[in-house]
């Protein structure tokens, strides 16, 4: 949502966030469209609703268009637990070299939750931190790879700048890897933003869709594989990530693609297993695709701002009549409504957890812990 300028509207906005709402009065300022302020199940006029889940949010977009055919609380701000990820590794692979070696520190070795199981030894490219980052959602890959980009508050401001320019305006990163912290936050809408956004990139393919990799160790290397379960069973899927702590519950952002066509999927604050829910508004998503209005759109990045060329002070005076005017020399510069109806519905949330196999993982009794 667009920044408020008074501070009723801030107050307004704030009590909306708390319980995981926009506020209707605010609606003509949502990102996305209008009717993507409802926060019960929002779907085209006359259309079947997608299967019923229990997410507490959910969006599904066709990649390709930008259109959303379908969305339940879409800006709802929730914890977005471990596919805050996403964001981490879209913000870093642009800024850091893939064959740059780094020695991750103690504390980095030492963060909680799931983990590759990093040593502080100089034998890891940033490669490797990624990969191991959308693969097996190693915390303490995320830490490392904040310090090779100059530390984590400087990773955070710039994780936080790619989500402004995405207009990702719901996502706070307080941690780049998705651990709970007070005043992080994302969406539904927001994550089907980041998704689309990586999937531009080549490397964020590469990482999110290997289903099995070679780890470095101090002696030789041991293998890692990717804790998305759709990458084996769903038809088409490409990947991204899914996230849990006990604070968040699950979150899920994938995409697939089939006939030419991708699909994104983003669930947030899901208590169950949601696995079977992502597969059904995926295929929801594929067989309503191009058949109907949408319900909003996943709009696209904020241009880059140019500077204003300074006037010079020795411009030639403007010749009167119609004399040819000789361009003095400058140098050169680099360039850098849809119809619905919302159908109110509530989120029944009840517990999930997350599956990975065959890595070598550091946990700590958290409670806390993402994955």
């Amino acid at each position: 949502m667009r920044r408020c300028t008074s501070a009723l509207s801030l107050a307004v906005l704030t009590a909306g966030l708390v319980a995981g709402t926009q506020p209707a009065a605010l609606a003509a300022d949502v990102i996305g469209g209008p009717q993507l302020a409802g926060t019960g199940i929002i779907v085209p006029a006359g259309v079947k609703a997608p299967p019923k889940t229990k997410a507490s949010s959910y969006v599904i977009a066709d990649a390709d268009t930008g259109e959303v055919l379908a969305a339940k609380n879409p800006h709802g701000r929730f914890l977005p637990a471990s596919t805050l990820k996403a964001l981490t590794a879209l913000t870093l692979i642009p800024l850091l070299d893939k064959n740059k070696t780094v020695k991750p520190s103690q504390a980095a070795v030492n963060e909680e939750g799931s983990a590759v199981g990093l040593v502080p030894k100089p034998i890891y490219k940033v490669h490797d931190l990624l990969r191991a980052l959308m693969m097996v959602s190693g915390n303490d890959c995320a830490n490392a790879l904040a310090e090779a980009n100059g530390g984590i508050p400087a990773t955070l401001a710039d994780m936080n700048e790619v989500a402004r320019k995405l207009q990702a305006n719901d996502t706070v990163a307080k941690t780049p890897s998705g651990l709970d912290k007070p005043g992080q936050s994302s969406s539904a809408y927001d994550l089907a933003l980041i998704a689309r956004a990586g999937l531009k990139l080549k490397d964020f393919r590469e990482y999110i869709s290997t289903k099995t990799a070679k780890f470095p160790a101090p002696k030789g290397h041991y293998e890692i594989g990717n804790h998305n379960k759709m990458l084996w069973t769903y038809d088409g899927m490409l990947g991204v990530k899914n996230g849990w702590t006990s604070k968040a519950f699950g979150s899920f952002v994938g995409a697939a693609r089939r006939d030419g066509h991708t699909i994104i999927v983003s669930v947030m604050r899901h208590e169950e297993s949601f696995w079977k829910d992502v597969e059904e508004l995926m295929n929801w998503g594929f067989a309503n695709r191009g058949r109907n209005a949408a319900v909003g759109a996943l709009v696209e990045p904020l241009p880059d701002v140019q500077p204003s060329p300074a006037p010079s002070a020795l411009a030639a005076p403007v010749p009167e009549g119609n004399a040819a005017v000789a361009e003095p020399a400058r140098p050169e510069t680099g360039g850098s409504g849809m119809l619905a109806t919302i159908v109110l519905g509530g989120g029944v949330v009840a517990g999930v957890g997350l599956l990975g196999w065959g890595i070598r993982r550091k946990r700590r009794q958290s409670p806390t812990a993402s994955s």
